[in-house]
């Protein structure tokens, strides 16, 4: 385990801010950012602001790259970014989590050369980080893959593994892990 040069909460934008949502630690060779992106709740009643948190966020990871910092973000992104991240994409095409603007947003992120670790190494469908606690629903594996670690593409070459662990229990949420070569 290696000691962060520098741990802060938040990342400079008081209207994301006081909402506690983002740890920033620096490291030597990298910067990671753990963040609980904004739900935008049924009815979409904050979606613009997940939207805006979404776009504060990456021009955060784009002015930590421009000064040559590789990035790494983690956490709830509260977005199934692809139909493949969540089991019944068309019944929900209008639910918080998998709206256009909402997986729009990530596909952006992703065009501004940010790797989403474990798609690089992983294809197959059925692998979810989140459930609903309504009965049977994580047995019968009806779930979503909100919970992502991405690193910009000048750092892939360190990445030597990424996982979900759905055998792990005691949340609606599984663990979600990197492996680097740092």
């Amino acid at each position: 385990k290696i000691e962060p040069l520098i741990v802060k909460a938040g990342f400079g934008d008081p209207e994301f801010d006081r909402e506690g949502r983002t740890l920033v630690a620096e490291f030597s060779t990298f910067t990671l950012i753990n963040a609980y992106f904004p739900n935008s709740q049924r009815e979409h009643g904050r979606l613009s602001y997940k939207l805006r948190f979404c776009n504060a966020m990456l021009e955060f990871c784009e002015k930590l790259r421009s000064t040559g910092k590789n990035v790494i973000v983690c956490g709830d992104f509260n977005i199934a970014h692809k139909e493949i991240d969540l089991r019944n994409p068309k019944t929900n095409q209008e639910n918080a989590g998998f709206l256009p603007q909402e997986r729009a947003w990530l596909d952006k992120f992703v065009n501004a050369g940010y790797v989403d670790t474990f798609r690089h190494f992983n294809g197959e469908p059925d692998h979810y980080s989140w459930w609903s606690y309504r009965p049977g629903v994580r047995e019968k594996n009806v779930g979503w893959r909100l919970d992502y670690f991405f690193i910009n593409k000048e750092f892939q070459k360190k990445l030597r593994a990424a996982s979900i662990h759905p055998d792990v229990l005691g949340s609606d949420h599984c663990p979600v892990a990197i492996e680097l070569d740092v």
